[in-house]
């Protein structure tokens, strides 16, 4: 199984696309879309909505993960954020891709073992999960997690798969 797993920014959204056979999981590629400041809203949504298509084409997932929405104090950036990701997800829909939903906390749980744990462990246990051979950019990194976060939900709860948004 294969899936793109995505840290929905405006600016600078993390992808990453995690492969499973049996119980190994490598990474088959993973970056950073980084879009300028001083682009205008509209024309990031375009760039975002693009650039997921164009990794859903040449990756070819069978499913795409993002984190789930959370509340903030800044109504704005909450509302920004949910532009995004409406982005992310109208590429997936386009292409007929479940896409399927995690908490940070869940994320977290299921690659550190430890729903508080900090960026850096992140960083280190999804390094040694895919065999990395160098850390990944905190984006990257958030997104190969949250690939890997439904890897592991899909593999241990097949029967109860996780419900797609």
């Amino acid at each position: 199984m294969r899936v793109l797993g995505v840290d929905t920014s405006l600016r600078s959204a993390g992808v990453g696309v995690v492969e499973s056979r049996g119980s190994r999981m490598t990474a088959v590629e993973y970056n950073t879309i980084s879009i300028p400041a001083a682009a205008l809203l509209s024309e990031c949504l375009g760039r975002l909505n693009r650039q997921i298509t164009e990794i859903i084409d040449r990756a070819k997932p069978d499913a795409v993960a993002v984190e789930g929405v959370f509340f903030s104090k800044n109504i704005k950036t909450t509302l920004i954020l949910g532009e995004a990701r409406g982005a992310v997800i109208a590429a997936c829909a386009c292409k007929s891709l479940p896409v399927f939903e995690y908490s940070p906390r869940k994320i977290k749980q299921s690659v550190a073992g430890y729903g508080a744990a900090g960026k850096e462990q992140m960083r280190r246990m999804i390094g040694s999960l895919l065999g990395l051979p160098e850390l990944p950019d905190e984006d990257a990194a958030d997104a190969l997690a949250i690939a890997i976060c439904h890897l592991h939900n899909v593999t241990r709860y097949a029967a109860i798969a996780p419900k797609a948004i």
